[in-house]
């Protein structure tokens, strides 16, 4: 077998959840180092994306650093919370030049916290830049704002990477980066190079792409960073345990991955609002495991043969095949 991948997840993972019908919460409120202990108990992650600023946690950033060394765990990302209701009509598209003139100070703020921590990247999610009905905005001016604020950013720490993680819609109806390609084209606009694409796979799901094509055209780009998994129904972004139901496509996506190379991260981004958030983590990785088992065990030489003349069913009795017996060997 080769290698396994690293393993990661989302701190939030590991945190308890509230929606609009218990908003109460679906459990009592986990500390961030709580959380942190929570990632250490799985025993098979490596690293976690850690939300910023560090909501209702008084210590210091050495003390972060403490609970992910005790855990064997290292902060791989920061994503900085610029989707909270002082943005929610946008953080770098902002009607008001006040406001994104704070966005980009905790921008920059945030990068220096994942210098801090030796961060390998820092996740931008835009959840609150879009619109929501026809008219709303002046689609140049968000787009050019965008465009702009990022260019700023990104240009002032050349050290550090950033990711923009897309997503087609909630909170806003239509957010500004919403696919692969539209990001993509917003990246060249930028024209920095470290600037990158972090592909969620249900937001991919969700936005009706076939996630392994939008990995394979962040590939051809250079620009696919990182990526998180998860699964949905495709009618919203459920962030269920990954594989819980698309299962032929998540192997896929991460075929793509093996074939080209790419070796970043298999990380977590679940949101177990019922489940035990350790169990979800450790039945995903396990998953996960299986995957990577059944890659290697695929005839990619047969594959290349069915995909040549576009034999779907070939195709499909190839990958069966090594799906179910990986999984059979999983337990």
């Amino acid at each position: 077998m080769t290698d396994l991948p690293t393993f990661g997840a989302g701190i939030w993972h590991f945190a308890t959840y509230k929606d609009r019908y218990a908003t109460d919460g679906y459990g009592e409120p986990v500390g961030l180092l709580e959380q942190i202990d929570r990632a250490g108990a799985v025993g098979e992650l490596s690293v976690v994306d850690l939300n910023w600023p560090f909501v209702g946690f008084e210590g210091t950033t050495e003390d972060v650093r403490s609970a992910l060394t005790r855990n064997g765990l290292r902060a791989v990302a920061i994503t900085p919370e610029i989707y909270t209701r002082e943005f929610m009509k946008g953080s770098l598209t902002n009607p008001d030049p006040a406001v994104r003139t704070k966005a980009l100070e905790m921008l920059h703020e945030a990068t220096a916290v994942a210098q801090e921590l030796g961060c390998d990247y820092v996740k931008l999610w835009f959840g609150q830049d879009g619109w929501d009905y026809p008219f709303q905005v002046s689609y140049r001016d968000v787009w050019q704002q965008a465009v702009h604020g990022l260019r700023e950013l990104v240009g002032a720490h050349p050290d550090m990477r950033f990711v923009i993680e897309y997503k087609p819609r909630e909170p806003r109806n239509k957010i500004i980066f919403p696919s692969a390609a539209r990001t993509l084209l917003a990246i060249q606009e930028v024209g920095h190079d470290n600037l990158g694409v972090l592909l969620d796979f249900g937001h991919s799901l969700y936005g009706l792409e076939t996630p392994a094509d939008a990995a394979q055209l962040c590939i051809d780009h250079g620009r696919l960073f990182a990526i998180d998994v998860n699964d949905n129904y495709r009618g919203w972004d459920d962030d269920m345990v990954v594989g819980s139901v698309h299962l032929v496509e998540t192997f896929e996506f991460f075929h793509v991955l093996r074939r080209n190379g790419w070796d970043g991260v298999w990380q977590l981004d679940q949101f177990p609002f019922r489940e035990d958030p350790v169990q979800a983590a450790r039945q995903a990785v396990d998953f996960l495991k299986a995957l990577h088992r059944a890659l290697d065990a695929l005839d990619e030489e047969a594959l290349a043969a069915a995909q040549t003349s576009h034999d779907a069913l070939a195709a499909q009795r190839l990958v069966q095949k090594v799906l179910l017996t990986s999984m059979v060997e999983a337990g």
